[in-house]
C-alpha cells in the first residue's frame, strides 16, 4: 500500500487524488485524518504507525523552524525503517533553491533519507506558480512585488502531484534518483500584463518591513519569504530542466496561467 503524508495539505491531497485517479491503491496520513485516512502525527513518535505501507510519499512538513522540521522527518523515517517500508519518495526543494531560507531542512532531510538504508527517490520540487501569483500584492496602481524583473521557473502544484504519483506507483525505475522538477520561467511583469495592470517593483527593505509588520506571519516566515524575493530578483531561480516533462510524459502546465489565477484570487480576497 502507498501512504501519502500531509494528506490534508494542498500537495498531499493532490498527490493522493492523482494516485487514486490512476486506480492505484493509496491512503493518506495526517495529524487530523479524514475518512479512510491514517492518523500520522510526526510529533508523536511513539504513535507513528507505518505497518503495511510499501511506499511512503513523505511530503515535507516544512511549516516550522528547521530543527522541528528535521526532527519530524527523522521520526517518520525511523518509523519507516522499523515498520518495513520498502521505498521512500521525499518531496524536497529544487537544487537551485540552496539560497532560500528553508533549504537547510530539505537538504538535511535528504541526508536522512539516504542514510536510512531504505530505497529512495528524491523529488526536488520547484516553487509553486500558485505561490508566485499569491505573493503579488494588490495596490491602487496594480500589483507590487520585490521580484523586480527576475524570473522564476515556476511549476503548477498539480504537475508536482502527478509526478509524485507516477513515481510512487512504480518506484523501482526511480530508485536512488534525484529529479529536479521545475517549470518554465515567468516574471511578475508577465503576470501583471495578463491581468491588464501595472507591476511596480518595491525594494527588498520595503518588502521586509511589510513582512515583519504582518500580524499573521510566524517568526520564521518573514526571512523565508524575503529569501524567495531576493533569489528571484537576482536570477537564481529561473533555470529550467527537462526532468518534469520527461517524468510526466507530456508538456508541463502553463505556470503563467496558474500564477495569474492565484493573483486574481488574492485580488478578490482584498476586495479589489
Amino acid at each position: 500500500m502507498i501512504l501519502v503524508t500531509g494528506a490534508n495539505g494542498h500537495l498531499g491531497a493532490a498527490t493522493l487524488a492523482a494516485l487514486r485517479a490512476r486506480g492505484v491503491a493509496a491512503t493518506g496520513g495526517s495529524r487530523t485524518p479524514g475518512a479512510g485516512m491514517r492518523r500520522l502525527d510526526f510529533d508523536d513518535r511513539a504513535g507513528l504507525d507505518l505497518a503495511g505501507v510499501s511506499t511512503l510519499v513523505l511530503i515535507s512538513a516544512g511549516y516550522a523552524e528547521d530543527d522541528q522540521v528535521v526532527g519530524r522527518h527523522a521520526a517518520v523515517l525511523d518509523a519507516a525503517v522499523r515498520d518495513g517500508v520498502r521505498h521512500v519518495v521525499y518531496t524536497s526543494l529544487t537544487g537551485a533553491g540552496d539560497h532560500l531560507g528553508f533549504a537547510l531542512a530539505h537538504r538535511a532531510t535528504e541526508r536522512l533519507v539516504r542514510a536510512s538504508g531504505l530505497p529512495w527517490t528524491i523529488l526536488r520540487n520547484g516553487l509553486y506558480a500558485e505561490l508566485f501569483g499569491g505573493l503579488l500584492t494588490w495596490a491602487d496602481s496594480g500589483v507590487e512585488s520585490a521580484f523586480g524583473d527576475g524570473a522564476l521557473a515556476a511549476v503548477a502544484r498539480e504537475d508536482l502531484a502527478d509526478a509524485a504519483a507516477i513515481v510512487a506507483a512504480n518506484p523501482v525505475p526511480h530508485d536512488g534518483r534525484v529529479h529536479d522538477l521545475v517549470g518554465t520561467p515567468i516574471t511578475a511583469g508577465q503576470v501583471a500584463d495578463r491581468l491588464g495592470v501595472h507591476h511596480r517593483t518595491i525594494t527588498l527593505a520595503e518588502y521586509r518591513r511589510r513582512l515583519t509588520e504582518a500580524p499573521d506571519l510566524l517568526p520564521f516566515q518573514p526571512p523565508m519569504l524575503a529569501s524567495i524575493a531576493t533569489s528571484i530578483r537576482h536570477g537564481f531561480l529561473g533555470d529550467t530542466a527537462p526532468d518534469l516533462a520527461n517524468l510526466l510524459g507530456r508538456p508541463v502546465r502553463d505556470p503563467l496561467a496558474t500564477a495569474v489565477a492565484a493573483a486574481s484570487l488574492t485580488r478578490v480576497g482584498a476586495g479589489g
